[in-house]
């Protein structure tokens, strides 16, 4: 509680502070210190005043608080005078008369009366509406005491008649008004730190000066009348003082509806004067801004007849046209127009004479003075300001050749090839719809496609890099356009895919003497940089009497035709025939099939066993992928491994074969402990070798299964191996580095040089079956495989025999000094379930061999 005492007197100060901020916010320090003491002075001059009107007797009291309350009243409704913004207000008569009547006490309760109300009407200020009634109380009272003394010492002299009085009560009027406006006006000056000016206070306060003065003498008047007839004269006073501002306000308010009317007439009529003055102005500035405009605009312009004939032109149309203004006026703007527009203008103009449109606008070409072409946008429409009995045209005429000029490089990038500046695929597809159309209408109008794909062209960008693929592109597609009919359309489709689409002729003929032709002259040499290139295409042909509706229908069955073609050899055509689409479809369907058989399991591993020919002994298998069709039975790998390679199946395909194989080698070790080396050879494609990661796949397939890379080898055949040789170096390294052999497969068939074979990290050499097959038959094929064998042992790969059959093929082999062999005649590919059975019977055969030599059998399990 002693801490509550305490700390009360602090706040004090800050709830004081607050309530300063909130009332007087823009009250200084000398402005709030005046307020207040202003205000305390008016208080104590009011409650002294009410102590001293206690003494009066009630009737005269009586008197008092009526003549109070009307002085308040009569405030209410104040006399504004018109033309100012001055009000007159009879409470001040009313004061007045009870300073004469009863003294200053009396008048200065009426005047803060009076002010309370005149303050909450002008004010919404809690400081103006308690400061102004505490100034009126105060000036009055001062002024009241003042006027008694001075009426005093004048009656003392002899002066006190009713004159008297009268100039008394005026002066006293003044005095009030000085000292009250005085009083209220120090806040405000206080307030802006600033001293009065008395030219600006007596220009605001003046009126309030001479109103106190009319309403002293009319008091004065009222109180020497009260002198001589009593207290009926001020009863009949008041309603006399109402009727008196009831006409005041009537009169007023006529003069100011008068005086309104009057400034409403002259302002309107004002307004019109300056609308019309305005008018003019507007239409001589417009027609100034039209000449203007016309005369410097920066694009042409004319004014014309309805026909076209041209009556004014500015500067700028003479630069378009490269004519000068006499050259134009007086011709007809068609003149100037392209002969081959001039009907199109024609029609407009027709048009818009026969009221059929208000405006027009046409692209058109016009000839320039020197005879070049210039495009036009011509906007036209009536001329405004031109005279209804000869209506005018206006031109705006606007260079638009480099737009269109731009247009038509869009379109022809839009439709043509950007290396060889043939039709693109739209542009050709376009033109082949019409075809399609064209034949419909007229069974009699025929056409054919030609589909050509170049033969090995892939070998071309990896072997001497995409520019020169570029260029070789850019030179067959020449050749392409030479040898074909100006009617004929030739496309480049995409890389190095071109169509041709003919039409009309004896086409079956036409279309293959065309196929004949274009292969002998792609067949020349072509010049790249500083190299020949020789090179072939395979071209597949389709004829309108299949019957299409759509371009996408007709490429699909000539790229068909192309791809038999291609399965032809090279440089071979091939026509399409419904048993292809069959064929295509029946594919199709396999493909995905094989998808469904990869990703659901189906297919199957088998695995034939790869030996030393000289001891016999089983050192690795090969994992050879079969499908076994739930409907079509077994499909061969020559069907289904093609199938892979064409549909991009040939990755997860691999990746499958390479984890299974991992899997079943580990369980294999770990069954077999003496055959912990035994190895696995697995079939990859180019598009493996050359795939980014596929020696980290590779990788993860050994560790995974707890191998060591030595005991994986990758075969790959020669043929795709050099194709794709530059693409698949990083590989090839990166496996070599982690110790997996690669093995070419069908060696021999292939086109692969001694530097290459020298240089890569390959293991082992396969000879391909083909050479095994014919060892017996043909003394050239043994010096073959003697060649192949002396070549590896050379270059410390390991050879192996492929496809051996016969007991004397594998006798042979040894006598040439083949380390390794596969093939029939030892072992049938077989099961997983079965090599239990066959790495059984090779530790039997060890086993003889090692008791019988120098006798050598082989045992097979197939």
């Amino acid at each position: 509680m002693n801490d509550a005492k305490i700390a009360a007197p602090a706040d004090q100060p800050a709830l004081l502070l607050r309530a300063k901020r909130a009332l007087m916010p823009d009250y200084g320090p000398a402005a709030t210190i005046y307020w207040i003491a202003l205000v305390a002075a008016g208080v104590a001059i009011l409650g002294y005043s009410t102590w001293q009107l206690t003494f009066l007797p009630q009737d005269v009291l009586l008197q008092v608080l009526i003549g109070a309350v009307v002085a308040t009243v009569v405030g209410l409704f104040p006399v504004r005078v018109p033309g100012s913004r001055h009000s007159i207000g009879a409470g001040d008569i009313f004061i007045f008369l009870l300073l004469l009547l009863q003294g200053p006490s009396a008048a200065a309760i009426a005047a803060a009366g009076e002010a309370v109300v005149a303050s909450w009407r002008t004010s919404k200020r809690w400081t103006s509406r308690l400061a102004s009634p505490a100034s009126a109380a105060v000036a009055m009272f001062v002024c009241g005491q003042m006027y008694e003394a001075s009426l005093g010492v004048l009656g003392g002299a002899g002066f006190g008649g009713d004159g008297a009085i009268l100039g008394m009560v005026m002066l006293f009027a003044v005095a009030y008004f000085i000292v009250n406006t005085t009083l209220i006006t120090s806040v405000v000056y206080l307030k802006r730190r600033a001293r009065p000016a008395l030219v600006e206070w007596l220009g605001n306060f003046g009126w309030v000066g001479i109103a106190y003065a009319a309403s002293a003498s009319i008091a004065g008047l009222l109180y020497l009348t009260f002198q001589k007839f009593g207290v009926p004269t001020l009863i009949v006073a008041v309603p006399i003082i109402a009727m008196f501002l009831a006409t005041m306000h009537y009169y007023f308010g006529q003069q100011e509806a008068s005086e309104r009317a009057n400034r409403e007439r002259v302002e309107a009529a004002e307004r019109e004067a300056a609308q019309a003055a305005r008018h003019v102005r507007e239409l001589e500035a417009s027609e100034k801004r039209f000449h203007s405009a016309f005369t410097h605009a920066s694009i042409g312009m004319a004014l014309a007849r309805l026909d076209g004939g041209v009556l004014q032109v500015n500067r700028a149309l003479c630069v378009l046209l490269g004519f000068d203004e006499p050259e134009l006026v007086g011709h007809g703007f068609a003149d100037f127009v392209d002969e081959a527009d001039r009907e199109r203008l024609g029609e407009q103009l027709a048009r818009i004479a026969e009221q059929q449109v208000r405006t027009f606008a046409l692209e058109l070409r016009c000839r320039h003075r020197h005879g070049s072409e210039v495009w036009v946008s011509l906007a036209s429409g009536f001329f405004a300001d031109a005279p209804s009995s000869s209506p005018l045209l206006i031109f705006q005429v606007q260079d638009i050749t480099a737009r269109r000029r731009a247009e038509s490089r869009l379109q022809h990038i839009a439709y043509h090839d950007s290396l060889t500046n043939l039709a693109n695929r739209n542009r050709f597809n376009e033109c082949l719809q019409q075809a399609i159309d064209a034949s419909r209408a007229d069974p009699d109008h025929h056409f054919a496609v030609l589909f050509l794909d170049f033969d090995r062209f892939k070998i071309i960008n990896d072997s001497l890099g995409h520019r020169a693929g570029d260029e070789f592109l850019c030179k067959v597609a020449a050749r392409i356009q030479e040898h074909v009919r100006p009617m004929d359309v030739v496309a480049r489709l995409g890389g190095d895919e071109f169509a041709i689409l003919t039409e009309g002729m004896e086409l079956a003929r036409h279309a293959v003497g065309l196929a004949e032709r274009l292969q002998q002259v792609l067949g020349v040499p072509v010049m790249v940089g500083r190299n020949e290139i020789a090179t072939s295409a395979s071209i597949g042909i389709t004829f309108s009497s299949i019957g299409y509706t759509r371009p996408d229908e007709v490429l699909r069955d000539a790229d068909i035709a192309m791809y038999k073609a291609k399965s032809l050899g090279k440089a071979q055509y091939a026509l399409f025939d419904a048993s292809l689409h069959a064929q295509v479809t029946a594919q199709l369907h396999l493909e995905s099939d094989l998808r469904r058989a990869i990703d659901h399991g189906q297919l199957a591993l088998e695995y034939q066993p790869l030996y030393e020919l000289q001891s016999g002994r089983l050192i690795a298998f090969e994992a050879l992928a079969r499908w076994h069709h739930p409907e079509r039975g077994t499909i061969s790998p020559g069907v289904f491994i093609p199938i892979a390679e064409e549909s991009g199946l040939i990755g997860p395909l691999t990746q499958w074969v390479l984890d299974r194989a991992c899997a079943q080698l580990a369980a294999w070790h770990a069954a077999h402990p003496s055959n912990t080396e035994l190895r696995i050879h697995i079939n990859i494609s180019g598009a493996d070798l050359c795939g980014s990661g596929f020696a980290g796949r590779v990788t993860r397939a050994i560790l995974t299964n707890g191998l060591q890379p030595r005991h994986v080898t990758l075969e790959i055949t020669e043929s795709m191996l050099m194709e794709r040789l530059d693409a698949a170096l990083g590989t090839l390294e990166e496996l070599s580095q982690l110790g997996v052999g690669v093995s070419v497969d069908d060696f021999g068939t292939g086109y692969s040089s001694l530097s290459y074979l020298s240089a890569l990290p390959i293991t082992s050499l396969k000879i391909d079956r083909s050479f095994v097959s014919k060892l017996q038959a043909s003394t050239q094929n043994a010096e073959i495989v003697r060649a192949v064998i002396m070549l590896g042992t050379s270059l410390g790969k390991r050879v192996i025999a492929e496809g051996i059959e016969t007991p004397a093929q594998m006798s042979r082999l040894r006598e040439l000094g083949c380390e390794l062999g596969q093939g029939f005649h030892m072992s049938r590919p077989v099961s997983a379930e079965r090599v239990d059975l066959l790495l059984a019977s090779q530790k039997e055969a060890q086993r003889r061999h090692e008791a019988s030599r120098p006798t050598l059998a082989f045992s097979s399990a197939g």
